[in-house]
């Protein structure tokens, strides 16, 4: 395969797929910082994705924006590019890259699971599948997000007098766990970092409705007694979460399904709800798309890569750094 090479460039067009460094051609599958970064002169992307570029980075974050609808075919010598969505983020997209009958498709990040905060992950044919394996061992199982939640809400009823200050990160999961509680009837006012509004402002404008949200800052009595109070996963540890006297320290991550991980965070209350495939999304991803070649990346490769070739594929690792884990 001579299209796309290991740096997930398509190599007759000079473009890269969520580039790690400025390029003059790039297609960004997603907003979160490991995968879009400011300073590339053309970008090709989603409109939420690009808007939300904007929105982190600043209107002038690259010279020249091309915005591709899902779905919509272009076509560049004899190449055609297409995005379809991922369901891993508001915006995100797969990468669709087709010549002469060969059909390469680059996931991103991505999960099949049903999300209300953005449009849902779509199966696509391929002869390669370019997948991330974030979560890509046999001992991540998620359970289902509205029993965490749920968890969340039942916590909240049993310990009168405390908050609970859950970690989120600020893109994506903020507000997913927020819909996540409206969806599951909890319709109290809902407390939030600074640094989460102007992403669930984004959201609210995208017809995601989030409820009633207000910011610690703007709460003039300083009660936050029986409040739930989302904020980034580093706030938890620092001098602001020190205002908080009576609370419970709950996270939002798939990385808490490792009962390790949630006792070096200290984490109460851990909730495994990601906006990335487990272990069963990924491999039946992987044969769902009729993939006879694999290239794994963006996390535990090497697990994936072994059961695909258990299944008969061809399947190698790509191992690109600068990858995020602890978004997740």
């Amino acid at each position: 395969m001579n299209i796309l090479d290991h740096k997930l460039k398509i190599t007759p067009l000079n473009i890269y797929i969520d580039p790690m460094v400025p390029v003059d051609k790039a297609i960004i599958t997603h907003a979160h910082a490991d995968h879009a970064r400011p300073g590339n002169k053309n970008i090709l992307a989603t409109k939420e994705t690009i808007e939300l570029m904007r929105l982190r980075y600043g209107e002038n974050c690259a010279q020249n924006f091309h915005q591709l609808k899902y779905g919509e075919k272009i076509c560049i010598n004899g190449i055609y590019i297409s995005l379809y969505p991922a369901g891993h983020i508001l915006g995100s997209a797969q990468v669709l890259i087709e010549r002469k009958g060969e059909k390469i498709l680059v996931t991103g990040d991505y999960k099949t699971t049903f999300d209300a905060t953005n449009k849902n992950f779509e199966l696509i044919q391929c002869h390669t599948l370019v997948t991330e394996a974030t979560f890509g061992l046999p001992v991540f199982q998620h359970p289902d997000p509205n029993q965490e939640i749920r968890k969340l809400i039942s916590s909240v009823k049993n310990n009168l007098g405390c908050c609970h200050l859950v970690g989120t990160y600020v893109l994506g999961k903020a507000q997913r766990v927020i819909k996540l509680l409206r969806d599951n009837g909890y319709d109290e006012t809902i407390l939030i970092h600074g640094s989460l509004e102007k992403m669930c402002n984004y959201y609210q404008k995208n017809k995601v409705n989030l409820g009633k949200l207000k910011k610690v800052s703007d709460v003039k009595d300083k009660s936050f007694n029986n409040k739930i109070i989302l904020s980034p996963p580093s706030s938890l540890k620092d001098r602001w979460s020190r205002k908080f006297r009576q609370k419970i320290l709950c996270q939002a991550s798939g990385w808490m399904t490792i009962k390790q991980r949630v006792k070096q965070s200290l984490i109460e209350l851990p909730l495994v709800i990601s906006d990335h495939g487990d272990w069963n999304e990924l491999t039946n991803t992987i044969m769902e798309t009729g993939a006879e070649n694999i290239w794994v990346t963006h996390g535990q490769e090497d697990g994936l890569v072994h059961w695909s070739k258990t299944k008969g594929l061809n399947a190698q690792p790509l191992s690109i750094q600068g990858r995020d884990e602890e978004i997740n």
